[in-house]
């Protein structure tokens, strides 16, 4: 799960929504159902996420998206595994190291072929 989001202390709520491939309205929903996700509101009441916000993102969306638990075994998985985050934490930084690895590929394919041609 590569969520690409600028360094920021804040992110609103079109700019998650649109790095999770979701609609603003999920986010919202896991805000209230998610006690962990505790966002800052600014005068005219725009939630603004930051970057441990979007961390607990990761861990929701981890949990029900990619391994299909429910709200309440992703909430019981939260309060009572902490080892879970750290799970997910590796499988995020081995999903990274995967995807250099075939950058690094990609590359290496590309001056073999520029070799060969000449």
């Amino acid at each position: 799960m590569n969520i690409e989001l600028p360094d920021k202390l804040y992110y609103s709520i079109g700019e998650v929504a649109k790095a999770f491939n979701v609609n603003a309205s999920l986010i919202r929903f896991w805000e209230k159902e998610f006690e962990i996700i505790q966002p800052k509101k600014n005068k005219k009441g725009n939630r603004l996420f930051t970057p441990k916000d979007i961390e607990s993102f990761k861990t929701i969306y981890y949990l029900v998206k990619i391994k299909g638990h429910t709200l309440e075994g992703a909430k019981q998985s939260l309060t009572k595994k902490p080892s879970k985050l750290e799970e997910i934490d590796v499988v995020t930084r081995l999903e990274n190291i995967k995807q250099e690895l075939i950058n690094l590929k990609m590359s290496f394919d590309e001056i073999t072929e520029k070799d060969e041609q000449q």
